[in-house]
């Protein structure tokens, strides 16, 4: 690939960006020419991910605190000048049953997955006006079509879809794209740790292609819209999850 070295390098920001879906999202925007602003509140994780790359930036940020993201901004703008891309991925999960769910777990979950995309959002404004940039917003399946155990986590993500929606109605006026990447069953080392054998046969079951998706699917999702060629693109929702929102219920009894 061949890189257009006459213009500066488009600037991107990636949140939770030291592991998982977010690192993944990084190496792809560097393999296509951006700097990375790596942003993450795990310091010794971060460090480690990012050590050995070059145009990346790493930011310690807990990303629901409005004091930091406003450090984090200014140190990015001090470094590159410019900002591209936002990826709001940082994340937190807690599955329980509702009734275990307390207000405290509740706000836990709100603040770093809703809050936090708001707050990045609304920092990165300035910037995005001036390079006519774009949002993606990571949600999740779980905020398409409820489960067991996600009462706080899905109510999260469904949220962070109708925010995209609603940043898309009001910043295309000044040219700001936003869309939101909807990830189904990932194989991460969290996921494959956790999830026993009977967990992933059903998964395979219930998805269409029979898989979980791999990081770097989620991300090849996430730089397709933060590109050119998603140009006309916006206020979407792309569920990267191998078909899994497609097909409802009754799929595995169908397939015997």
């Amino acid at each position: 690939m061949t890189i257009d070295t006459s213009r500066p390098p488009l600037t991107a920001i990636v949140t939770g960006a030291a592991r998982g879906i977010g690192l993944a999202t990084t190496h792809l925007f560097l393999s296509k020419g951006y700097r990375v602003a790596m942003v993450d509140r795990d310091a010794l994780e971060l460090k480690r991910a990012s050590d050995g790359l070059d145009l990346v930036l790493p930011v310690e940020c807990d990303v629901s605190q409005q004091d930091q993201v406003s450090a984090m901004l200014h140190s990015v703008m001090q470094w590159s000048g410019r900002v591209d891309a936002l990826v709001n991925n940082a994340g937190v999960a807690d599955f329980a049953a509702i009734q275990d769910t307390t207000f405290e777990r509740w706000q836990t979950v709100m603040r770093t997955n809703l809050d936090g995309v708001f707050l990045c959002s609304q920092a990165v404004l300035p910037a995005l006006r001036t390079s006519r940039g774009c949002i993606v917003n990571i949600a999740s399946i779980s905020g398409l079509r409820a489960s067991t155990l996600r009462v706080a986590y899905g109510t999260s993500k469904a949220a962070v879809i109708h925010l995209t929606k609603q940043q898309a109605a009001e910043l295309g006026e000044w040219g700001i794209r936003v869309n939101c990447v909807a990830p189904g069953p990932v194989k991460t080392k969290l996921a494959m740790a956790v999830h026993t054998a009977d967990i992933v046969s059903a998964y395979h079951d219930a998805i269409p292609l029979n898989r979980y998706g791999s990081e770097e699917e989620i991300a090849r999702g996430i730089v397709f819209l933060s590109s050119a060629e998603a140009s006309y693109l916006t206020g979407q929702v792309i569920a990267v999850d191998g078909g899994f929102d497609a097909t409802g219920v009754g799929l595995p009894a169908l397939r015997k």
